[in-house]
């Protein structure tokens, strides 16, 4: 793509966005619940959570598809809670592709284009430009049924680009795809947002999508907000139970105030317990022949293996992620101690599960 092309998607991607107090509600249900969240300019944010947190609703409400109940929508400072989505500069990727399928790749990336009466010459132009940028220029003549799943996502993302929008939204724009394509369409992605420089949001509810890609991490939970944060201080530092569970796996146990780490007492939840919830690598397992667990499997991942052991307290499952050495110790049947190797990714103390669990 030309340099000028370039330079321009930049400065129009300098603003920020901020969902100041949104709320949303359909009758008597709530969807979000006084949301605020700032997108610095040219930051990818990831919106995570569970089908019907609220997070395609929040995807909506910045595209003007929605207006929210209580609460403002601001780009690069300015109100446009009233403005119409084709006022709004935004460029849009969906699950479904949305191509025409009468027109070819280069007539659909071109389409945003013809609505704004581009001059052809320059519509082809910056059509031709963002096909080259995606690795599609080859395909330009093609129809989108003569293109893979992947192909067809990337011309619906080299569309989008092509107005140069100030501000990108993706929803789940890679669910539909196999596991390989989805994670080159992730790669590519996000090498043109940091070429380009464009303040985006990108939906979904994949925990390794959104960890993968993202500048920032914001993980919703029944329209409420739980956690903004990179992804690495997501995973290792949940600041809440419903992030440390649904975020990665965790082995959840109740332990006494005075555990600082070490051998893993098995024992379940409790109020008058503090709750630890450890991730998987940062548990070891010793054999024993009086060990608390029992392994009954193992999963091997490739670089890791993830072993799953019962104990006699029932519905408790310690987890535990090792090497391919680690495992060869540790086959069906054997008896093993845990032992916590690291701090926990969250303590939750006593009194805290006493508030938790009061009627």
């Amino acid at each position: 793509m030309s340099t000028p092309a370039t330079r321009t998607v930049t400065d129009q991607a300098s603003n920020e966005v901020v969902f100041d107090g949104i709320s949303k509600a359909f009758g008597p249900t709530t969807v979000l619940q006084n949301m605020d969240l700032r997108i610095g300019a040219g930051e990818l944010i990831t919106v995570l959570g569970p089908s019907g947190c609220g997070k395609t609703t929040a995807l909506r409400i910045l595209a003007g598809f929605e207006k929210p109940t209580t609460g403002r929508v601001l780009v690069g400072g300015k109100d446009i809670t009233s403005v119409t989505p084709n006022r709004r500069g935004i460029g849009m990727v969906f699950q479904a592709y949305s191509l025409f399928p009468n027109m070819s790749v280069q007539d659909n990336v071109e389409y945003g284009l013809r609505v704004r009466k581009i001059a052809a010459e320059k519509r082809r132009k910056t059509a031709t430009d963002m096909l080259e940028m995606c690795g599609l220029g080859q395909f330009a003549p093609r129809f989108p049924h003569q293109l893979s799943g992947g192909q067809q996502q990337r011309v619906a993302l080299a569309r989008a680009l092509a107005t140069q929008p100030e501000v990108l939204l993706l929803d789940e724009p890679l669910s539909a795809l196999d596991a390989i394509v989805r994670v080159q369409i992730r790669e590519e992605i996000r090498r043109l947002q940091q070429q380009l420089g464009i303040t985006t949001m990108f939906v979904t509810h994949d925990q390794e999508e959104a960890l993968a890609i993202a500048n920032r991490v914001a993980v919703l939970n029944s329209g409420v907000i739980e956690q903004i944060d990179k992804p690495r201080e997501v995973y290792q530092h949940p600041s809440t139970e419903f992030v440390a569970r649904f975020v990665g796996s965790v082995t959840e146990v109740g332990v006494p105030a005075d555990y600082r780490g070490g051998e893993l007492p098995v024992q379940a939840p409790a109020k008058d317990l503090d709750t630890l919830f450890v991730r998987p690598e940062d548990i070891t397992l010793i054999p024993d022949e009086d060990g608390t667990c029992t392994v009954v499997s193992q999963i091997y991942t490739g670089e890791r293996t993830v072993v799953n052991t019962t104990t006699a307290v029932e519905g408790l499952e310690v987890t535990s992620s090792v090497s391919a050495a680690e495992a060869a110790d540790l086959t069906p049947g054997t008896r093993v101690t845990p032992h916590v190797m690291s701090d926990a990714a969250l303590r939750v103390f006593a009194h805290e599960v006493r508030e938790r669990v009061a009627p």
